[in-house]
């Protein structure tokens, strides 16, 4: 009589134990309720800020159509970059501009006619400028306007077998500069390649040995301290605009700094050694622009005259945070190849002794 309620109660136990298993089980893996509500749709990402460029650059430069694409915004903050060396003009040329102004080896000039010659440079620089423009930019235009003539600029590429004469050396029928301030001792190539040359033309020469020269006496005036010699103001690059094809050509000053573990701690290799220049604001100044007159495209006419004006690349300013490149923004350098199409580098070396007697090599 007792077994039917043991079978009865042990029955409802495990009964009861399965339930609570399926219950225990049911609830560690809950099914998600269905939801007929709708989620938002993903927003769009905010556009980057646009960044200047040098295009918008040189566009400001130039007449006042091409400066009036510019955004206000922007133009006004890479004005406050510009530090003018020769006063800035936008105006084309009035009837006196085309009596352009013959040019001497070195000169001596009053202010009005150092501006002139930046405005308006002489015919052979004008030609140069309105080959530029009509060949569609092309660099090799301007590469053939140079003498086939070598001009080797280190002995250290020459072989032995050199003839010495008046400590001028001859290498293979090509001219051999000497030491360019003590450049050879501590193994320092100044140049892209070891050899230099010349425009045919040498009113061109001249006139490149004047920019260089104005840009030492002037840069002291917008606060660039700068002095010719291969550890500061030593080589330029000559460009082609993007666009336009206007000549152009980007110097740089404050080449060398010294070493200083505070101030400058970067390695620049042997080309460093022995430097006297200081790493401070001035630095900010570096590149400076020269921008030869631009010419109409379709007539003989003249848009807008030569430009002579230091970039100020300080922290902060427009140039520094959008055309200098983070993994230079210690040095402040501006490339020419964002310019245009690069043509060569034009050097102005100091191939004297005692006495400087400095030198155009085109590489």
């Amino acid at each position: 009589m007792g077994f039917p309620s043991l079978s009865i109660r042990l029955a409802f136990v495990i009964s009861f134990s399965v339930a609570a298993s399926y219950t225990t089980t049911s609830s560690s893996f809950p099914l998600k309720p269905l939801s007929f509500s709708t989620t938002n749709p993903p927003q769009p990402k905010p556009k980057p800020k646009p960044r200047a460029s040098a295009s918008d650059l040189l566009a400001l430069l130039g007449p006042p159509q091409q400066a009036s694409t510019i955004n206000a915004k922007e133009a006004r903050q890479l004005r406050s970059c510009f530090k003018f060396l020769v006063p800035f003009s936008s105006c084309p040329p009035g009837p006196h501009s085309e009596t352009r102004r013959a040019l001497s080896s070195r000169p001596n000039c009053e202010q009005d006619e150092v501006d002139e010659l930046v405005w308006w440079p002489p015919a052979a620089v004008a030609e140069l400028a309105r080959l530029a423009v009509d060949s569609g930019g092309d660099p090799g235009a301007i590469q053939r306007a140079l003498d086939p003539t070598m001009i080797i600029v280190s002995s250290l590429s020459c072989p032995v077998f050199i003839l010495v004469t008046y400590s001028v050396k001859l290498c293979q029928n090509v001219l051999l500069v000497p030491d360019i301030e003590g450049s050879n001792k501590s193994r320092c190539e100044l140049t892209r390649i070891p050899y230099g040359r010349h425009f045919i033309n040498e009113e061109l020469n001249s006139y490149l040995k004047l920019l260089f020269e104005i840009i030492a006496a002037r840069g002291p005036n917008v606060g660039l301290d700068v002095s010719l010699s291969r550890y500061d103001l030593f080589h330029g690059h000559i460009f082609l605009a993007t666009d336009s094809g206007r000549l152009g050509i980007l110097f740089h000053a404050k080449e060398y700094p010294a070493y200083d573990k505070e101030v400058f701690p970067y390695n620049m290799g042997y080309c460093q050694r022995g430097s006297n220049v200081m790493y401070d604001d001035s630095m900010n100044l570096r590149n400076i622009l020269w921008l030869a007159p631009l010419p109409n495209k379709s007539t003989q006419a003249w848009l807008a005259p030569g430009v002579l004006v230091v970039l100020d690349a300080r922290p902060r300013g427009i140039i520094y945070t959008d055309l200098i490149p983070d993994y230079v923004d210690y040095a402040r350098t501006l490339y020419e190849d964002d310019f245009g199409d690069v043509v060569a580098d034009v050097n102005y070396l100091n191939v004297g002794g005692a006495k400087p007697d400095f030198q155009i090599f085109i590489c």
